[in-house]
């Protein structure tokens, strides 16, 4: 009788992940969830977006959100804090301030999502039931009003959100952009000839009184 052989077993060991394995999982997660949260407000507003829905849309589990942002509105600040990283990124000092209103807009048009989320909250929203985060920095205009880049005559505050209006318009409004314009807000043409448009227009608001009368002679 020929004996059968024997199979040879082997048995798995579960590794426990590395520190460096458990932080870049962890980091995937909260960009995942930041990526689902964004997407989530800009579609429903900060009210109607769901953490559940969020957390199925990142692929996670819901209690991370608590767990890596606190909650919700954690969660909604932190998407703050990932713009003003952002923004630092393009925002420079020493570029004129048409071409940096520009980058703003061409930012705005690659990825109008926080635009969207901007005017869901402002739109849909009571102003007190908002978490109001930090108040905009106009250090910026000051500087660049100190040293004669921008009229002084003008409220700085007033100058940002003039800017703000006009960046965001066409994700904002888009049926004003095809009424107005006659042209679709997404097309190349449109935001060619937009983007032009707005530089001159800041061009005209870096134009000083004194400038604007010699010119005039």
């Amino acid at each position: 009788m020929t004996e059968t052989p024997k199979r040879a077993t082997t048995r798995q060991v579960r590794r426990a992940p590395a520190p460096d394995e458990r932080t870049l999982d962890a980091e995937r997660s909260r960009c995942q969830l930041l990526d689902a949260a964004l997407e989530e407000f800009s579609a429903k507003g900060y009210a109607g977006a769901r953490v559940q829905d969020i957390a199925d849309r990142a692929g996670v589990n819901k209690q991370l959100i608590n767990y890596y942002f606190g909650g919700k509105e954690g969660l909604y600040c932190e998407l703050h804090r990932r713009w003003a990283r952002r923004e630092a990124e393009f925002n420079d000092p020493a570029v004129p301030f048409d071409e940096i209103v520009v980058r703003y807009l061409r930012h705005v048009l690659d990825d109008p999502r926080g635009s969207r989320l901007d005017a869901w909250r402002g739109l849909t929203e009571d102003l007190d039931d908002v978490p109001s985060g930090p108040r905009e920095d106009l250090s910026d205009i000051e500087r660049r009003q100190a040293a004669g880049e921008l009229p002084a005559d003008l409220d700085p505050a007033a100058v940002m959100l003039a800017v703000m209006a006009m960046v965001s318009a066409p994700v904002t409004k888009p049926l004003a952009v095809r009424h107005v314009f006659g042209a679709d807000p997404r097309s190349p043409e449109f935001q060619e000839h937009y983007a032009e448009q707005l530089r001159r227009i800041v061009r005209h608001l870096m134009t000083s009184p004194a400038d604007d009368e010699s010119r005039s002679r």
